[in-house]
């Protein structure tokens, strides 16, 4: 389908397969070309768009950025849906560097910094209580309904959960409403272009638009440090250099680091799963990830409770609350 979209719609004569990430494309001489359904998220890709083609005119070449079709138009018609074509530069050593994997993502914040426009829909700076707080209660509800028109030894499971989660939530809903009031911050906590799920480092990949969002960059330290708290090796030596890496080129406030140990208090991974739930009707995949992860929880909270020494910070010395129940 791809091939024939370029060909038809774009005059792109790509004759080689590939792919990235998981993702099917073609090649040409220069580039590689990938198809992405926009049905029903037009809005949310444009403005993707618009911080990929920031990033890609400010020497991040390996960014995904849309291609205008034979008409001028970003979004192609066929068979009823939309589709967006992306672009990136083919690959010679994807993200090839010397530099640390903090330094790198600091850079990509730096960056992302200077784009001077808030994006409306794929915004979440300054957002978060109010966000969990939703996601929170629209869980318990939709968990609720599932368990009652799906019984089944996963929402059982998933119900048994609920407390917890409730609990561990509310919690760190509590401690970021309690650190908007914190004022120790400076430039570095301005907006940046960040990820929806910051996960891979920058070697060997592409940077997707679909992943794009714009937040405050606490958000890509906390969801790669808690990665990393779930692992069964102890991280805590790799989590040390990648911060110490990363504020080589942008040190963290008082105000950042509440932000990252917020984040990492808030239960995001489990949400993920279960919401992967809803629509996966057989629920065996998200069954047995939801059991993992449960498993692995006490060992992360574990680690959290050392975060901030591993991290080299004096949290008393800094007068940064932690939670000392965990």
């Amino acid at each position: 389908m791809l091939r024939d979209l370029l060909a038809m719609n774009y005059g792109i004569q790509a004759y080689e397969k590939t792919v990235f990430d998981g993702m099917e494309g073609f090649m040409d001489d220069n580039y590689v070309y990938f198809i992405i359904s926009g049905s029903q998220k037009e809005m949310i890709h444009m403005e993707q768009a618009a911080l990929a083609y920031y990033l890609h005119e400010n020497d991040w070449p390996y960014v995904t950025i849309p291609v205008l079709n034979n008409q001028g138009g970003w979004m192609t018609e066929k068979d009823n849906n939309g589709y967006m074509v992306l672009r990136a530069k083919k690959p010679s050593g994807i993200g090839q560097s010397v530099q640390g994997h903090g330094k790198r993502l600091a850079q990509l914040h730096m960056a992302g910094a200077m784009y001077v426009y808030e994006p409306e829909f794929i915004s979440s700076y300054g957002q978060w209580k109010d966000l969990w707080a939703d996601k929170l209660v629209a869980f318990e509800q939709k968990a609720e309904e599932e368990a009652n028109e799906h019984p089944s030894s996963y929402y059982r499971d998933v119900m048994d959960f609920m407390p917890y989660l409730t609990g561990i939530s509310e919690n760190a809903i509590q401690y970021m409403q309690e650190t908007e009031h914190e004022t120790r911050f400076h430039e570095t906590d301005q907006g940046t272009i960040a990820f929806q799920r910051y996960n891979k480092p920058f070697n060997g990949h592409f940077l997707w638009l679909t992943d794009l969002v714009y937040d405050h960059p606490a958000r890509d330290l906390a969801e790669h440090i808690r990665r990393q708290l779930l692992q069964t090796e102890d991280p805590m030596d790799r989590i040390q250099t990648f911060l110490d890496d990363y504020q080589e080129v942008r040190p963290l406030s008082v105000f950042s680091w509440r932000l990252l140990y917020a984040r990492l208090l808030f239960p995001i991974h489990f949400f993920d799963v279960i919401e992967r739930g809803f629509t996966d009707s057989t629920y065996y995949s998200c069954h047995a990830a939801l059991m993992d992860l449960i498993n692995r929880q006490p060992v992360y909270e574990r680690r959290l409770r050392t975060f901030f020494d591993y991290a080299g910070v004096s949290s008393q010395e800094m007068q940064i609350p932690v939670l000392h129940w965990m």
